[in-house]
């Protein structure tokens, strides 16, 4: 009797969970520890798995760029979380090309956007849409919604305190960049940063996070998220799987937005 009851509550349990996405849409986290980006792995990790068991899609991780060695189109997108192009070899450049072309979304995360040396891959510096140029200290700062229409900020306040390393741009690298968020520089010090470096900031115009249509796929890109604390934060989570569901499936903006930008 009591091996039958283990078995129903087995089953149950078993039942209660979605099937491992119901095959809603596949990602690939590529997430390479650095440096300096490094520690928030072991938080990020166990929380975005939570977030494909809670909106049922299936995830895959993993520490290094083997996957960019076999096939690439089984997923619908590949989130490069803090994990820069220039960890790619060459032939592994060519099948993130060749998947991007095929339809492929990319999400770049924060470290992501860096490419050393410039110049390097133009095409990846292409897709990521502007070049890093420097980043204060880690402050608090005043957050804006830019696009309210786009996922990646429908659980976000028209304003948004949050703390992170403010990263500085060069100008668009192409045409179609439609900016998601923005900080504003009144709110923290752009110029607060280590001694034998400058920084100026960007002034009004200083976004942080933008999606477009690139090469036949979909990208979208933010700046936010170096605090390891940034992985437990809901807010935060519900602005990554935002950015996410779109680059994977092209869908939750307007028709009129979308057709720019791969919907």
């Amino acid at each position: 009797m009591k091996t039958l009851f283990a078995a129903l509550v087995l089953w149950w349990l078993l039942a209660a969970v979605p099937a491992a996405a119901d095959d809603q849409f596949r990602v690939l986290v590529v997430a390479v520890p650095n440096r300096y980006h490094h520690d928030y792995t072991v938080v990020a990790q166990p929380r975005l798995e939570q977030l494909a068991r809670q909106h049922g899609f299936d995830l895959d991780w993993t520490w290094n760029t083997s996957p960019f060695d076999g096939e690439l189109s089984s997923y619908d997108a590949i989130v490069l979380l803090n994990t820069p192009g220039d960890e790619l070899r060459a032939a592994q450049r060519t099948a993130l090309e060749d998947y991007v072309r095929a339809g492929g979304g990319v999400v770049a995360v924060h470290r992501a956007l860096i490419f050393n040396p410039p110049g390097d891959w133009p095409w990846f510096e292409r897709m990521i849409g502007r070049t890093f140029r420097i980043h204060p200290m880690v402050q608090t700062a005043l957050v804006r919604v830019a696009d309210p229409a786009f996922p990646a900020t429908f659980a976000l306040p028209a304003r948004w305190t949050w703390s992170d390393e403010w990263y500085e741009f060069g100008p668009p690298l192409v045409d179609g960049l439609r900016t998601v968020l923005s900080v504003d520089e009144r709110s923290y010090d752009p110029t607060r940063i280590w001694p034998g470096q400058v920084a100026r900031g960007m002034g009004a115009d200083h976004p942080v996070a933008w999606y477009h249509a690139f090469d036949g796929g979909r990208v979208f890109v933010t700046a936010v998220g170096h605090p390891p604390a940034a992985y437990d934060d809901a807010t935060y989570l519900a602005h990554l799987y935002g950015g996410i569901w779109w680059a994977a499936t092209g869908r939750g903006i307007d028709a009129d937005a979308g057709a720019d930008a791969g919907d």
